[in-house]
């Protein structure tokens, strides 16, 4: 074998080792879903959205939810048996409302059960989706987060609350409009979570949950945690299966460089017969 011959040899090698590495990634995610199918007899469904890199230019791309994962998650359902349930895997920043509410009310109108699992967080649009599902299941330091409509770069009621504090002579006609289509977004929007909360939780709660997620009442990215979203009185429980977490390894955030957390990725056990207390208290006196 030619020296070109072995750089030819080991540059296909390197071209392929992504391709191969993927691959081997769908495959092992493709066996950890049905292990997980298998021992709850339901229908595992995912939506994640990692934040990804372009091959060559190394610009990060914001994943979000579109007509495509609309497109597929109802797929699925409709693959669904009405009498099998289905465990719904939330991680996501949010996206489109038109997806959102597909998969939303796609999710409300199975027949059984449907649960969503978010182990980090499911904001705006996964919200949304999750407050279709009969319950949710979040991890102790998951989020969820408000459904409020956005117009472009501002919150739609935030443009609502600027029109009316200002006098009207003074409003630009463009501003003027989109007050309008602000106001029509918030009314349609507390119209479709009603929708989507009415026969789970009294006719008094629907109008107050929807009153409080999608009327402005805080940031858009406000963090909803499990203790806030259990005083809300949303159908919430940590018990998270261990093989939700380990699905979730499984997807890994594209890096091109050095990773900013790191860890040895095994669990650590205190040594046997040692208690916190005085692990701490002989800290202490070496350091004092």
């Amino acid at each position: 074998m030619s020296g070109f011959d072995l750089f030819f040899f080991f540059f296909m090698l390197a071209a392929l080792q992504p391709v191969l590495r993927q691959r081997l990634l769908e495959a092992a995610r493709q066996r950890m879903i049905s292990r997980i199918e298998k021992a709850r007899g339901s229908r595992v469904i995912l939506l994640v959205h990692r934040q990804e890199t372009m091959s060559l230019l190394g610009f990060p791309i914001m994943r979000f939810i579109d007509i495509n994962d609309s497109e597929q998650v109802i797929r699925a359902i409709h693959l669904t048996d009405p009498e099998v349930p289905i465990d719904l895997i939330l991680h996501t920043p949010g996206g489109l409302v038109l997806a959102a509410l597909q998969i939303a009310r796609a999710v409300k109108k199975h027949p059984a059960k449907v649960t969503a699992f978010i182990p980090h967080y499911a904001m705006s649009g996964g919200t949304l989706i999750a407050l279709a599902a009969d319950e949710i299941v979040m991890d102790e330091h998951a989020v969820l987060g408000p459904v409020d409509p956005q117009l472009g770069q501002f919150p739609a009621a935030s443009i609502l609350r600027a029109v009316r504090e200002k006098p009207r002579e003074h409003v630009e006609d463009q501003t003027l409009i989109l007050a309008d289509v602000a106001e029509k977004a918030l009314r349609q929007m507390k119209e479709n979570l009603r929708d989507l909360l009415s026969g789970k939780y009294p006719p008094e709660k629907v109008d107050e949950l929807a009153e409080l997620l999608t009327q402005g009442h805080w940031t858009h990215d406000y963090p909803l945690t499990f203790e806030e979203a259990r005083k809300l009185g949303l159908p919430v429980r940590t018990d998270m299966p261990h093989e939700i977490y380990q699905l979730m390894s499984l997807f890994p955030q594209p890096v091109r460089q050095a990773p900013s957390v790191e860890f040895t990725p095994a669990p650590r056990r205190a040594p046997a017969g040692s208690q916190n207390g005085a692990s701490m208290s002989h800290l202490l006196r070496h350091l004092f």
